[in-house]
């Protein structure tokens, strides 16, 4: 299913090392691609955003305000493209990889084990039943140290349960967060 368009791009096998951009050496990344009982999905370069403490200020999820959020800018060096993710901090970005799922498969998106002893949580989220778009990926360093997070390389992982198809589908019933953009969404009511 993933090879016909549930995941794209896809990669068929886990991939573990890459050739650098800046030179022809073959390096290790953070694993993504197909694993034994999920697919390790990437994070997209084109934007990280991290919550920004404003005294006084309440976030507010049903009237949630873009200024609560500032951009972070995506560096590079020798072992990749990253963002920083600051000590004690909250940050959203998205998956480089667009989900199609179908009707009868709920998916469950959770942390790298590489991530997790960097101190970096991913919030456990899912992907309905015939959900499609770019997720939204939510991530709190509970760290005492600010930490790389690399775009283009394994962030989280997706594990597919199968069932018979649901009676009212994410698409049937309109939500709200269909067909995202890779970009980061905010939340809505």
């Amino acid at each position: 299913m993933a090879q016909k368009g549930m995941i794209s791009p896809f990669e068929p096998s886990l991939i573990r090392k890459v050739q650098h951009q800046l030179d022809t050496e073959v390096r290790p990344v953070i694993s993504y691609g197909l694993s034994s009982y999920g697919y390790d999905i990437r994070l997209s370069s084109a934007e990280f955003r991290i919550f920004r403490h404003i005294p006084g200020t309440v976030v507010d999820p049903k009237n949630f305000n873009p200024q609560n959020l500032e951009p972070t800018p995506l560096h590079t060096g020798v072992d990749g493209s990253y963002f920083i993710l600051p000590a004690h901090s909250y940050g959203l970005g998205v998956a480089l990889e667009k989900l199609e799922v179908p009707d009868y498969i709920t998916v469950i998106c959770i942390g790298k084990s590489t991530y997790a002893r960097c101190g970096i949580i991913a919030n456990l989220t899912p992907a309905e039943a015939a959900w499609r778009g770019h997720l939204t990926l939510e991530f709190s360093n509970s760290s005492s140290a600010d930490c790389r997070i690399y775009a283009n390389e394994g962030v989280v992982q997706l594990l597919f349960l199968e069932g018979e198809p649901c009676a009212i589908s994410y698409e049937a019933r309109q939500g709200k967060y269909q067909d995202q953009l890779e970009i980061v969404t905010l939340a809505k009511v």
